[in-house]
């Protein structure tokens, strides 16, 4: 590794097109191993960019990027695409702060048509970009890439319909690499395959359809015959797939590691006057033995050794702690069903898939479908729990309302990955879930500092709650914890001498540095007092009173502050006739960019050093020029 004498002179497309067809392979080669030497130091989506490196490869020797346009659903398999574009030499910084993104952003090349992050969008995405360069006359290609499992999100079938009726230069590349669209039984679907994707195929449909419309009288009737007559025919001996019933023109399946053959189907798909849908099988993970044999493990990964494929640090996490606790749970309670919307294990639900498969659900990348599925099991007295990433649960807004707690259903959200998750960036900070659930009547939120509380509050969900439900806790494990601290509260916690003037308020894994910042404090003569909350919403009225007590009090919230709990608690303070001084530290109104989780704290004054900086800083200003001025 780290000799890449092929990938090192590709400054552009065209540099791809030059290169002879012996020296594809080779190419294909360098850019696996530059895939696996960066992931393994920077971490990342490694599975399902090793998998498409033949087809990016075709697609830039096919179309003319940057005219054509390209779409990455998600784009988390966009690596190859960015060594080709010109970015070999920044490849070292994917992820880091300052850095190239690990999805496409518009901002870092003219080569990314789109920003992307989560699923199921690019087909919507590239239709409007179709449609937006036919309106300007521009007739060059737009392409969307999207996998099978981004399929299952409702909206990529929303564009399909849409885009059915679409003439135009728009091809929709499908990135098989689980399973079979269609089922294929023997030779003959084999040799309509090949039929259809040969060129005099498209050329003489187009030469007849053309000839039958200009005969007077006969022709057109002829013409609707023979397609009716077609569709029979095929229906009759070869099933005939969903994509041609939305009005696409169907090619494959193709060999997604075969890049002749990847540029023959392309170059087809160029020539259909219609919406075109490239079938194309690849393997998550090829060309590295570990991530083949364990492609989701590589799906998204932190730092490993390239020669054993193993992780370079792993401790258990908060996901793997709600698993067991849930399976336990389970034990006995009969009714407790799980959810997940394709991420059994990021989700920590693998053990409970197994031991009770009849009560275990993967709806597929649909949170929306997944919160309204759930509120029918609850409907019907089940227990459902829905294990979802904070960022992807955004998607489900309007179902949380209208179904779940305009219902008064009771639907438990485990929402993971809560707060800042770092290297991803800002499609994939969960800094949004509490001001989005803070809005919803009927809903209680928890946010737990450790295990412990962790599970005392899911306990409480499922079984004490009503309506909905939320348990939401970090990415990674627990963090400091003081020897003095006693058991974790379900609603809250004091920890501190409570006879002091200042209090710091906070809850989730801010409550760890805010104990080591209070210990610094402390150590130059300042005495702070902790509030911690487990129970945010809502907020326990005792301790609103117990913080009306203090002279300074300062929120941390690993949150967005328009609509967070910090604003929430500022208004019931007023209440009780608070005279002191109240100060938010909050994330203002704007994206958290990729970097570290401990960067991004530090940067937003939510680690220890801020906290502290912070309470010194108002103290020695008199708090006059604190954001929050009095409550």
């Amino acid at each position: 590794m780290g000799e890449y004498k092929l990938l090192s002179k590709i400054k552009s497309p065209a540099d791809v097109k030059k290169l002879d067809e012996k020296d594809i392979d080779r190419l294909c080669t360098e850019i696996r191993e530059k895939l696996v030497e960066t992931v393994s130091v920077n971490g990342g989506h490694l599975s399902p960019n090793l998998g498409v490196v033949e087809l990016t490869v075709a697609m830039h020797r096919t179309f003319n990027f940057p005219k054509d346009s390209v779409v990455w659903d998600v784009g988390h398999q966009s690596y190859t695409h960015k060594l080709l574009t010109g970015r070999y030499e920044q490849f070292d910084t994917l992820r880091k702060k300052d850095g190239i993104s690990g999805f496409p952003k518009r901002s870092e090349s003219r080569y990314d048509d789109f920003n992307t992050g989560h699923s199921s969008t690019s087909i919507s995405a590239a239709f409007g970009i179709a449609n937006a360069k036919d309106l300007s006359g521009d007739h060059s290609h737009t392409i969307a890439v999207i996998g099978d499992g981004s399929f299952t999100g409702g909206l990529a079938f929303e564009a399909m319909n849409n885009a059915g009726r679409y003439n135009k230069n728009f091809i929709v590349i499908l990135n098989d690499n689980k399973m079979s669209i269609s089922k294929n039984v023997g030779a003959f679907p084999r040799y309509l395959t090949t039929v259809r994707i040969q060129p005099w195929y498209i050329r003489v449909k187009k030469v007849t359809e053309r000839v039958l419309s200009k005969i007077p009288f006969f022709g057109k009737p002829i013409k609707k015959f023979l397609q009716r007559g077609k569709s029979k025919i095929k229906n009759a001996i070869y099933k005939n797939t969903l994509f041609d019933c939305f009005g696409f023109t169907y090619l494959g399946p193709i060999n997604g590691h075969d890049v002749p053959e990847l540029e023959h189907a392309l170059e087809v798909a160029k020539k259909v006057n219609s919406p075109v849908i490239v079938h194309v099988v690849t393997k998550k993970g090829k060309g590295y033995l570990p991530a083949e044999e364990n492609p989701g493990e590589f799906h998204g990964i932190g730092k490993f050794d390239i020669e054993s494929g193993e992780p370079i640090s792993s401790h258990k996490g908060f996901s793997a702690a709600f698993g067991s606790e849930l399976c336990r749970l389970a034990k006995d309670g009969k009714k407790i069903c799980a959810i997940t919307a394709a991420m059994t294990t990021g989700t920590g639900l693998a053990e409970f898939s197994q031991k009770y498969k009849e009560r275990f659900f993967d709806v597929g990348i649909a949170e929306e479908h997944a919160v309204t599925f759930g509120c029918g099991l609850a409907s019907k007295g089940m227990r459902p729990v829905f294990a979802v990433y904070s960022t992807f649960l955004q998607r489900s807004y309007d179902q949380l309302i209208h179904d779940a707690a305009i219902g008064e259903l009771h639907l438990v959200l485990a929402v993971d990955r809560a707060g800042i998750v770092g290297d991803d960036g800002e499609t994939h900070q969960g800094v949004f879930d509490v001001s989005m659930l803070n809005t919803i009547p009927n809903t209680v939120i928890f946010s737990p500092s450790y295990f412990e509380g962790m599970k005392k509050a899911l306990s409480h969900a499922i079984y004490v709650c009503k309506g909905l439900a939320v348990v939401r806790y970090p990415r990674g494990g627990e963090l400091y914890r003081p020897q003095d601290f006693g058991t974790e509260s379900i609603d809250f916690n004091i920890y501190g001498n409570t006879e002091c003037d200042k209090l710091i308020i906070t809850y989730g894994r801010l409550f760890s540095y805010a104990c080591k910042a209070k210990e610094q404090l402390e150590k130059e003569g300042i005495e702070v007092c902790i509030l911690k909350l487990c129970r945010i919403k809502p907020i326990d009225s005792e301790a609103v009173e117990t913080a009306s007590n203090f002279k300074y009090v300062w929120f941390f919230e690993e949150g967005i502050k328009n609509g967070g709990i910090a604003r929430n608690f500022s208004d019931l303070l007023a209440y009780t006739g608070f005279n002191g001084i109240y100060h938010i530290k909050a994330i203002d109104d704007k994206f958290v960019k990729q970097m570290t989780v401990n960067q991004a704290l530090n940067m937003l004054k939510l680690d220890t050093e801020g906290m502290c900086g912070v309470i010194k800083n108002d103290l020695n200003k008199g708090l006059d020029t604190s954001n929050e001025k009095k409550a």
